[in-house]
């Protein structure tokens, strides 16, 4: 498939990796421009481009860019055709991106990125630490196989984006509509938590909504401890450790 990247950040690098490594022809762009792009992002055959190339001429655009940054790009995806297949990756962190009012109130995620952006969009690999996206992929029905939840409304959405999921080295489970894609958002028991296929199913099912922006806090609070900041990622091992025990 032919397929944009918006964003060259801890899981845009490592989509331009896989998704190059499986045979697609992928573009990226960031917002300083293509000379900007790390020569390590290119290494699996992705080409750097121009933020506007990026998104013409493909079969699939994903944004892997902060999620208050989403509406600078909606004048972009306009002139994107509606059958494009856009996949969000994003999740809101009031720390990183502001306070977005309508989601403190309790509207879902990807529905604010809809309104936005002003079409359908997929959302996945929003689930996943960096670290552990760029290290723990494995190959179709490796015992432990970590598996990522993805949530869309349009059928053509779902299945390409669970189809790359695939590609990327980890196993998709539908996760329904993006009105129940609250489920995998920040502190929830799916989220960062490296489960299984068999083990993912139940942790979507367990989450509670009143309690994900407290764990999620929690969460921020515990790393910005170990990381002193919160533009730096934790490691896998710590980042899923505290996941687990304050999401699950």
């Amino acid at each position: 498939m032919k397929i944009g990247i918006l964003g060259v950040g801890h899981i845009g690098k490592t989509l331009a990796l896989r998704l190059g490594a499986a045979g697609h022809d992928v573009k990226v762009a960031n917002s300083r421009g293509p000379e900007t792009i790390a020569a390590e992002v290119l290494a699996s055959g992705a080409r750097a481009v121009k933020v506007p190339e990026a998104v013409a001429d493909v079969d699939v655009v994903i944004l892997s860019i902060p999620l208050n940054r989403l509406p600078e790009v909606a004048p972009l995806m306009a002139r994107v055709p509606r059958e494009t297949v856009v996949i969000d990756t994003s999740n809101y962190y009031p720390v990183r991106d502001s306070r977005i009012d309508a989601i403190e109130a309790g509207q879902v995620e990807s529905l604010w990125v809809v309104e936005r952006l002003g079409r359908p969009v997929a959302k996945a690999w929003n689930s996943i630490g960096s670290s552990s996206f760029a290290t723990k992929g494995m190959t179709s029905g490796s015992p432990g196989r970590i598996a990522l939840p993805v949530a869309a409304d349009r059928e053509a959405d779902r299945n390409v984006a669970m189809a790359l999921v695939e590609d990327t080295g980890f196993d998709a489970v539908d996760a329904g509509t993006l009105a129940e894609s609250w489920r995998q958002q920040p502190g929830a028991p799916c989220y960062c938590t490296d489960l299984t296929r068999e083990q993912l199913p139940t942790a979507l099912a367990a989450a509670d909504a009143a309690r994900l922006p407290k764990r999620r806090d929690l969460a921020v609070a515990a790393f910005q401890e170990r990381m002193g900041d919160s533009t730096t990622n934790p490691d896998a091992d710590f980042g899923v450790r505290i996941s687990r025990a304050l999401f699950m």
